[in-house]
């Protein structure tokens, strides 16, 4: 006789988890097929048949104390679903790497959580001579983090009490306070066709521009996430370098996608709504939009005024810029161009860090603080200036598209800011402690792993050679940088596992 958990809390916790397990079991069959097809021999087989093996038995350990009518989803037990659903997502999705091409713990569950939270930071080399199955797992785990696995939940958890939507939300910067439609399981599907249909379509296009269907497929799953995980070591420069006739078309291809991941996916739905005005009027887009082409434009000019780009013509620079700043801004990190060479000068590369911490839309795939903040920002500073010429009793409140911002709102966002900026410094330090890494470098570091972008000022091959502390130390930096902060500070709070 299985005793029923008594906690609301916990049981909800578990009950949602183990469905979660389940999933991940049932989608490890896609990777094991293709480890079939390809014939990748034994180790591989049973790295798949072990994960869903392992994926089952935990899900009917976790559910077997629960019990399906005693569900109830709050704030707080949101937050902590989000919070260990990931842990658990990335534990099992792990469990491959470890069997199948046996990388450490460690190391292993490094590269599940740069999946699963979009990140892209790799620790693995030789991309280009892993097993096939092994590669379309890493890109099908960018796939299904993009919008956020747990949205998963909103189609399988009707029997739950209370506010559903809590599960969505407690991604916060997964999407806005508005949806396309008041129910949220039709808002998710909406957002889930939106963003499969972009996935198809760019698959489509780079195979119709010479791309085998398989290379073609994995990099759609990881543009439109804005993973930037590739199958090669090279990146997206694999193309070039191996002599594809329409790489030219490939690279603004991708890059067009790229953006399209870094738009927030309301905008899209409105689009296709023909709601035209609603996106001419959208502040975070506009802003966005400059970001990208000015600072094109801008690091053009300065690779052409140094003269660093040797013997490139001005559309190749003009590409291989537009390219790098939109990867990096919509936290993709794909790469034409190494960000550490000397094609970039110095003021470009710092630009490129400040767009680590910006990243892209709300309700994007992308990573970082986001747009919509910069501009709240923007307008909680020009309000300081006000104040200082304006009468003590003028009314000065913080607008958005014409929305009055309320204070607390300005006080999450501020604090929200102030311990992510606290969160890299102490990243960084601990970076440098542990390695010979220079304070630019160790910094670079973090800076990628809390704004979920993938790129640093520094070579993979010395990413995989850093010690357990940081890598553990970048791995709930990209946690925290995927679940905003909130969820994984109140994992650790005792008041919050209390019902």
């Amino acid at each position: 006789m299985i005793l029923l958990l008594k906690s609301t809390k916990y049981n909800t916790i578990l009950y949602f988890l183990s469905i979660l397990a389940f999933i991940i079991g049932f989608i490890i069959v896609i990777p094991l097929l293709l480890a079939f097809f390809y014939q990748e021999g034994i180790n591989i087989y049973q790295a798949f048949y072990y994960t869903i093996i392992i994926s089952l038995i935990t899900g009917t350990i976790l559910k077997l104390p629960t019990d399906p009518e005693n569900i109830y989803i709050d704030l707080t037990t949101a937050m902590l679903l989000c919070a260990l659903g990931w842990i658990i997502v990335s534990i099992l999705g792990a469990l491959p790497f470890m069997i199948g091409i046996e990388k450490s713990f460690v190391d292993s569950f490094f590269e599940a959580v740069s999946g699963f939270t979009t990140t892209g930071i790799t620790v693995f080399t030789g991309l280009d001579s892993m097993p096939k199955s092994i590669i379309f797992w890493r890109s099908l785990m960018q796939l299904l983090g993009g919008l956020g696995i747990l949205t998963f939940f909103l189609l399988i958890s009707t029997r739950a009490k209370g506010e559903t939507w809590q599960l969505f939300s407690a991604e916060s910067h997964k999407i806005n306070v508005s949806r396309p439609v008041p129910n949220v399981f039709k808002t998710v599907k909406i957002l889930w066709m939106i963003y499969l249909g972009f996935m198809l379509l760019e698959s489509i296009i780079l195979i119709s521009l010479g791309l085998a269907p398989f290379d073609a497929l994995t990099h759609s799953f990881t543009t439109l996430s804005t993973g930037g995980f590739s199958q090669y070591d090279a990146s997206i420069a694999h193309f070039a370098d191996s002599g594809y006739s329409n790489y030219i078309l490939i690279e603004y291809v991708i890059t067009f996608f790229m953006f399209l991941g870094g738009v927030n996916f309301l905008l899209h739905f409105r689009f296709f709504t023909k709601d035209y005005e609603s996106i001419k009027k959208n502040s975070e887009l506009k802003t966005f939009l400059r970001l990208i082409l000015y600072s094109t434009v801008f690091i053009s000019f300065l690779i052409i005024i140094l003269n660093t780009a040797g013997d490139f013509n001005a559309e190749e620079i003009f590409r291989k810029t537009i390219f790098q700043v939109t990867s990096i801004i919509t936290t993709t990190g794909f790469g034409t161009h190494n960000i550490n060479s000397n094609f970039f000068p110095a003021a470009a590369r710092q630009i490129f860090i400040v767009f680590m911490l910006i990243g892209g839309s709300v309700g994007s795939t992308s990573g970082g603080i986001k747009v919509m903040r910069l501009n709240i920002l923007g307008g909680l500073f020009k309000r300081e200036v006000k104040k200082i010429y304006l009468p003590n009793h003028a009314v000065l409140p913080v607008t958005l598209d014409k929305s009055i911002i309320n204070s607390d709102e300005i006080n999450k966002l501020t604090g929200l800011f102030s311990f992510w900026l606290f969160m890299i410094v102490i990243g960084g330090i601990i970076t440098s402690i542990f390695s010979d890494l220079n304070g630019w470098q160790a910094f670079s570091g973090m800076f990628s792993a809390m704004g979920n972008i993938g790129p640093f000022f520094f070579s993979v091959e010395k990413m995989a050679s850093l010690s357990p502390i940081i890598k553990l130390t970048y791995i709930i930096g990209m946690l925290a940088g995927r679940l905003e902060i909130l969820p994984i500070i109140i994992l650790f709070s005792r008041k919050a596992w209390r019902d």
